[in-house]
Parts: structure tokens; sequence; C-alpha cells
């Protein structure tokens, strides 16, 4: 079994939802591999998302209708499903935004104080 690379990030439960959303909110409609690609990119290469992780995420977003999904060409003329965020994904964006930014917020004040 290879060694994790201590430098990488492991997403925490719940959080994965929330950083597809964000992307497909920001980005416009996007493929599996593009939303992957890009949060590798901009976690400068910390965050590496498989196939394994990243399609069951979309499958329970597509199924909660935050998403919705439609076959489309890539920019290499393959078929591949594109997916863009809907009303109710953009209304629980926010909502989760918050939530995480209190908990964050909340876990940060604890570890400064030594709690």
């Amino acid at each position: 079994m290879p060694s994790e690379d201590p430098g990488r990030i492991t997403v925490l439960q719940g959080t994965l939802d929330l950083i597809v959303l964000r992307t497909l909110q920001s980005m416009g409609p996007q493929h599996a591999y593009a939303i992957a690609t890009r949060l590798q990119q901009v976690s400068e290469d910390l965050l590496h998302l498989n196939q394994g992780t990243l399609y069951p995420a979309l499958v329970r977003l597509e199924q909660q209708g935050r998403i919705k999904g439609a076959w489309g060409k890539t920019e290499h003329n393959r078929d591949a499903k594109f997916y863009s965020i809907t009303e109710a994904g953009a209304k629980a964006l926010t909502e989760e935004t918050l939530r995480w930014r209190r908990m964050a917020g909340l876990v940060d004040k604890l570890l400064s104080e030594g709690a």
C-alpha cells in the first residue's frame, strides 16, 4: 500500500458537495474530469479527487436536485455528462457556506484559545 503524501488534503465529510457546488457556480456547466482538474488546480495540487469519490457526490447532488446533468461533447469531442448548478443548489450553497464559515470560525477560536 503506497504511503499517503502528508501534504495532500483529505476532504472532510460534508465538504465535497459544497466545493462541487461552488465550482459549478463559478465556472458554469462542467464534466466530472473538468471539476476534478479545477479543484486540483485551485488547491495548488493538494486536493486530488478520484472517480470513486467524485462520481457518487455528483449522483447524490443530482438526486437531491442541486445539480442537473446533460450529455454533451468535451473539447476533445468525447461524450460526457455536463453538470450545472440548479436554483435549489445555489440556495443550498449559500446556506452551507454560512454554516461552514461559522463552524470553521468556531474551530479556529477553540484552537487559538487552547480549549
